[in-house]
């Protein structure tokens, strides 16, 4: 007889847009987290600008300015994004002790999301990804591409896709 053994779950990606429905998806990557006493490592990437976009932007400003502005603007999203994941940490835990320190990096990364969310979770030995998925038009779908769809059909690990229930919304505080 075989004996197959349950998949031990340490380290949780946690992919984020940043959108209205990002605690939802949250929630649930803490609730594993807690589950599995896992530690949860998230991630949020900025899409690079076109060639076409930093044509317009040298046009107006320096490199120099452009790089300032740049780095500027990833201290503001990787600050928002850690004030967020805390406010929902203590919002969602009422600070219990399975929560205590669930998650353990926050990065924001500048690449093509799926690709970023695919190295990270090779970098940090993700056990599973956690991601959200919003409905889309067949249409839409195929013409525009989803981060969810490549990450699902690429990712050596298992993903755990949080469907966004529709109209939901949920403002930042």
């Amino acid at each position: 007889m075989v004996k197959i053994m349950l998949p031990k779950i340490e380290t949780i990606l946690y992919t984020t847009g940043l959108s209205p429905h990002a605690p939802y998806v949250f929630r649930y990557a803490l609730a594993l987290a807690s589950q599995h006493r896992a530690k949860i490592v998230a991630v949020h990437a900025i899409e690079p600008l076109t060639p076409f976009g930093k044509s317009l932007v040298e046009q107006y400003i320096s490199p120099e300015s452009s790089l300032e502005l740049h780095t500027k603007a990833r201290e503001t999203v990787t600050s928002q994004l850690k004030k967020r994941i805390e406010r929902l940490c203590n919002e969602e835990c009422n600070n219990a002790p399975s929560c205590e320190n669930a998650v353990a990096s926050i990065h924001v990364l500048e690449g093509y999301s799926d690709q970023v969310i695919l190295n990270m979770a090779e970098e940090c030995s993700a056990d599973v990804i956690v991601m959200g998925a919003r409905r889309h038009s067949r249409v839409g779908e195929f013409m525009l591409g989803s981060t969810t769809r490549k990450v699902l059909h690429s990712a050596s690990q298992p993903v755990f896709v949080v469907k966004i229930p529709k109209g939901y919304k949920e403002e930042f505080k």
